[in-house]
């Protein structure tokens, strides 16, 4: 990783896929994580405040992974997540109203504040989660590509870990599956270097990056530096192209950094790492940052036009905070709503239980 913030673009600026991109592309691209930025730093306020309950896990740091990836998805390109899930939400096109009103437990939030922080969901964005179980999404990963693949259609899954999920036995056993398969599904771990409390070094076997665990499945993979835009658009892409054409998974490696602790619980993210470590990264490796910077370089964004982003998203997730603490509460009624899909359509197999134990 460079020292110092990048004053040119990488390699990657000049792949095709990158080469596309018009001006207002690259400046979405940095609008997106400013907004990211901008919502996770106001549902940090409101959950100091008391304002909500659960657990929050916070992905300020970590932008440019979701929005450069999920920038490539097609029409049919799935995602799944673990539960630092909100940015790759807001990456999707979920809005900041139901997002923030989730976080705050209330009716109107996504899952009609049933799921929380760590359970979004959009099935008309084909995003699926949001999963508060270490690598409990990577066999539903493996899953959404196998029903890719039994349609016929083209595209592809992708599923999202973080490098604390890489050890499960789940994680493990949907690579076998989806080697075996050939499933269209690509497994992106968001390496932040610490499972919750504890540096990777320390619990993980490897001997290059966590990625090249991929060949003892006979699968592709690839290590990306996170903090280059280009780099993480480029290198997803060829992994999300012979995913749809060939029908071959692969595992891509994103190394980035993580701001705040594990979750809003993490008393001690400041002791496992120091605070010289922290303002290191926010200082030299921070990706929206790095991302304008080259926008400055390029003569693509004004410092006018890049302040104006960003108090358009502080307003805009202002303006979620105050949805959210206006709305209701789901009522006490609303506990059984939403459990199973053949009651609350009032089917017959609904109506008389058959379906669920007989």
């Amino acid at each position: 990783m460079a020292s110092t913030i990048a004053s040119t673009p990488s390699s990657s600026s000049e792949a095709e896929i990158n080469r596309s991109l018009t001006a207002d592309d690259k400046i979405k691209l940095f609008e997106q994580m400013t907004r990211i930025r901008r919502f996770e730093q106001a549902s940090l306020k409101s959950y100091n405040s008391g304002k909500m309950g659960g657990f929050l896990h916070l992905y300020i740091g970590q932008e440019s992974v979701a929005v450069g990836t999920i920038s490539l998805m097609q029409e049919n390109d799935h995602v799944i997540t673990a539960y630092r899930d909100h940015g790759h939400a807001l990456a999707v096109g979920m809005g900041m109203n139901e997002c923030m009103a989730e976080l705050y437990g209330k009716a109107t939030g996504c899952s009609k504040g049933k799921g929380g922080s760590m359970h979004y969901f959009a099935p008309d964005k084909n995003y699926w989660g949001g999963h508060g179980i270490v690598a409990g999404q990577t066999p539903l990963g493996a899953g959404l590509a196998f029903a890719l693949k039994y349609k016929g259609l083209k595209g592809c899954a992708m599923c999202y870990l973080g490098d604390g999920a890489v050890n499960q036995g789940a994680y493990h056993e949907s690579l076998n599956l989806a080697a075996l398969w050939s499933l269209p599904v690509i497994y992106v771990i968001e390496n932040n270097g610490y499972s919750m409390g504890t540096s990777q070094k320390r619990s993980s076997a490897y001997q290059t990056c966590l990625a090249q665990r991929a060949e003892s499945y006979d699968m592709e993979w690839d290590l990306v530096n996170g903090e280059d835009m280009y780099e993480v658009r480029a290198k997803t892409h060829i992994a999300m192209e012979r995913a749809r054409n060939e029908c071959r998974p692969a595992i891509l490696e994103i190394q980035t950094y993580r701001y705040q602790g594990h979750s809003v619980a993490d008393a001690n993210h400041k002791k496992y790492r120091s605070p010289e470590e922290i303002e290191r990264y926010k200082k030299h490796h921070d990706p929206i940052s790095l991302w304008q910077q080259c926008l400055f370089d390029e003569g693509v964004l004004t410092e006018e036009r890049a302040k104006e982003i960003d108090k358009s998203a502080k307003d805009e997730a202002a303006a979620a905070v105050k949805f959210a603490e206006e709305s209701p509460f789901p009522t006490v009624e609303d506990i059984t709503k939403d459990v199973y899909w053949e009651v609350d359509n009032d089917t017959e197999r609904g109506r008389t239980g058959r379906h669920f134990f007989n």
